[in-house]
């Protein structure tokens, strides 16, 4: 899609009315000039400056609008877990939420520690949990189905779509095999935000946010809160690990592969499901989790793969084959 549907002057006047009624009706009113700080061919952002603090629209093409109803849900069952949902419309993709505070990406590297991921990932695994009795429901709002039953006929097409190479093709039957070994653990599947990075996570410092407060996990002073849950679908829970885990924590501050033992965070994430399930050993859960970060690559290939753009598609399927990039 042209990003510049986003800029249009006739669409971004309908999106200030109808940032100004929900304003009002929260008891808020705008206080300086709006700014587009954000434009991909998916989605926007625009910060809205208000007498209760600053607070952000997002509109969502008609491939992500399952987003806004993802945010609801969370902000009826995991408060906590996201910022103060002020306004959504379900029917256009469209929220209005307070500020979230700063990124990790930023906290981290100034701080000089990852200990935020240690409040993060028990509080996202919570979230995982409490969704499990909504899975039908994300599914009708338009969640992608990447449950286990799905991920080798997806694979398959993806295979076609991409014209992969004969080695990426070739491991269709280890998908298969995964699957089966996944599944015999009896994780229930639920929802997988599928990106979960230090971009996609904020941390406020302070009580309350604007318009109602900030929410958060975290101890007292400050909040932590998951955004952007465009990429959110149904699958094995343990699927998000590849990316936070592998793919970012593994890394460190200073981007070096492996130059962190990522052991305590995959315990911290873990917490809550050995709560959760306690007939599945603490050594089956592991090893589920092994597992699940493996398959995981495979998933988040199928599920966030951007046609006519192959290169992070062909990253994400050499993470699943080769277990590197």
């Amino acid at each position: 899609m042209d990003m510049e549907r986003w800029r249009e002057e006739k669409w971004l006047a309908g999106v200030h009315t109808w940032v100004d009624e929900r304003l009002a009706a929260a008891g808020l009113a705008c206080a300086g000039e709006a700014e587009q700080r954000h434009v991909t061919p998916w989605s926007t952002v625009i910060r809205v400056p208000t007498t209760g603090g600053d607070v952000w629209f997002k509109a969502n093409d008609a491939s992500m609008h399952h987003e806004s109803r993802v945010v609801g849900l969370l902000a009826a069952e995991v408060p906590d877990l996201v910022p103060p949902l002020i306004a959504d419309d379900t029917d256009r993709g469209w929220l209005l939420m307070a500020d979230a505070g700063e990124w990790l990406r930023s906290v981290s590297p100034r701080e000089g520690h990852l200990d935020h991921w240690l409040e993060v990932l028990p509080a996202y695994a919570a979230a995982q949990l409490a969704m499990r009795s909504h899975v039908e429901d994300l599914l009708s709002a338009g969640v992608p189905d990447r449950r286990l039953p799905t991920l080798v006929p997806a694979y398959a097409a993806l295979m076609d779509e991409i014209d992969a190479e004969p080695r990426f093709r070739a491991a269709e039957t280890f998908v298969g095999e995964l699957v089966e070994r996944l599944a015999e653990h009896g994780i229930n599947e639920t929802l997988n935000h599928d990106d979960l990075h230090d971009g996609q996570v904020f941390v406020r410092s302070g009580g309350a946010g604007g318009a109602g407060g900030a929410g958060g996990s975290g101890r007292a002073g400050r909040r932590v809160l998951v955004m952007d849950w465009g990429d959110a679908c149904v699958s094995h829970p343990f699927f998000t690990m590849s990316v936070t885990l592998q793919g970012v924590l593994s890394w460190g501050l200073d981007d070096e592969e492996d130059s962190v033992d990522t052991t305590p965070f995959l315990e911290a994430y873990l917490g809550p499901f050995r709560a959760a399930y306690p007939g599945v050993t603490q050594c089956d859960l592991a090893e589920a989790a092994r597992v699940a970060m493996r398959l995981g690559w495979a998933c988040r290939a199928v599920n966030g793969h951007v046609p006519g753009d192959p290169g992070a598609t062909v990253n994400r399927l050499k993470m699943f084959v080769d277990g590197r990039v």
